[in-house]
């Protein structure tokens, strides 16, 4: 264990390479708990605006350098970083661990201080102006242990990694590189080539059809509002793992078009979605949205949650399931159950008459 790294594996310091949205995310949720954030980005005016919202000053020797920008300059800037200081400890971000991983062995970068990891947890909306502290809140964040080959990572980087991670209120999850790769092709980097080939369609479309788009439509392409600059770098990095997913649903596609241009049946291949998005974990398959949503902001404070699931008891209501929203700081926070309609109704009703900041159910 490092001599400036305490048991527990918090730091003071970091200095952040990347001030997009994940990048100032971070370093809004660690100012926010006392860390000594500085960041950096090729674009001097991104620094300047995350710097600001986290009112931070240079970090003249920061323990840990993050690097969140995009893969294809996660080499050189740690280098430059490494130039400076020879103590310094690594961690990246990024979405794609094998190359990452790779490109650190070939570097000077000693592979042991080097931590890979990933938050699973993103917007459709990127920049500095889209971030937020609470951003990791109850996400999973992958990190490697080991790098290529299986070397290990320096126990005192992989304890801050995880003190950084947990801090944050994600959940750590470690994996090899490789499966990290294959699970992101499959729930992440697949739905959004699929969305965003599904939103390509409406280009030519009469907006007056467009006018009749309800919930389907917004919610199945929501993340093709995403950056093309820094999709088309991720996808290319992880094509080995993406392709063979890309074929089969090309296969799948081909089997529909195939039946309904004879008029057959395509019952199966809708029942085979069922199935699949029944495997998404949560409850009823995470489907939280076929509910109706009643929002109730609580203090922070022990003892909360408790008592609004005894309201829930005494007005014989059965909540489906539940999301907690509270960013670092807040004195509140936002609890959205999942109710039938009418368990809604007299759910709100109920906790009204008993003075709970309850909000009208959608």
């Amino acid at each position: 264990m490092s001599p400036n790294t305490p048991q527990n594996g918090q730091f003071a310091s970091i200095k952040i390479i990347g001030s997009g949205l994940i990048g100032t995310s971070i370093g809004l949720a660690l100012a926010s708990r006392g860390v000594s954030v500085e960041m950096a980005d090729i674009d001097p005016n991104a620094a300047k605006l995350a710097n600001d919202l986290m009112a931070s000053a240079p970090v003249e020797q920061p323990e840990i350098v993050l690097y969140a920008g995009p893969s294809s300059g996660l080499k050189s800037a740690l280098e430059s970083e490494f130039k400076v200081n020879k103590a310094l400890k690594f961690i990246d971000i990024g979405s794609v661990k094998t190359k990452s991983l790779l490109e650190v062995s070939q570097s000077s970068i000693p592979t042991e201080r080097f931590l890979a990891t990933h938050p699973m947890a993103g917007r459709e909306v990127g920049g500095a102006q889209s971030a937020r502290a609470d951003l990791f809140q109850s996400r999973n964040w992958i990190y490697m242990p080991a790098g290529l080959g299986g070397s290990p990572v320096d126990a005192d980087l992989i304890a801050a990694g995880l003190w950084m991670i947990q801090a944050l209120g994600a959940s750590p999850v470690s994996m090899t590189a490789e499966n990290h790769d294959r699970a992101v092709a499959l729930v992440s980097h697949l739905p959004q080539v699929s969305a965003s080939l599904l939103a390509a369609q409406l280009r030519g479309a009469d907006s007056k059809l467009l006018d009749l788009a309800g919930a389907g439509l917004r919610d199945t392409t929501r993340i093709a509002a995403s950056s093309a600059a820094l999709w088309d770098e991720i996808l290319s990095s992880n094509s080995a793992e993406l392709l063979p997913l890309l074929i089969s649903l090309q296969s799948d596609l081909a089997t529909f078009i195939e039946r309904l241009g004879v008029s057959a049946s395509v019952s199966d291949l809708i029942e085979a979605g069922n199935q699949g998005r029944a495997k998404i974990p949560g409850k009823h398959g995470g489907a939280a949205r076929e509910y109706a949503l009643l929002p109730v902001v609580i203090e922070d404070k022990p003892g909360q949650l408790a008592a609004l699931f005894d309201e829930c008891a005494s007005a014989e209501v059965n909540v489906e399931d539940l999301t907690i929203e509270h960013s670092p700081g807040q004195f509140t926070g936002l609890i959205t159950l999942a109710l039938s309609a009418k368990d809604a109704q007299i759910l709100q009703a109920h906790l009204t008459k008993s003075g709970w900041s309850v909000h009208a159910p959608r």
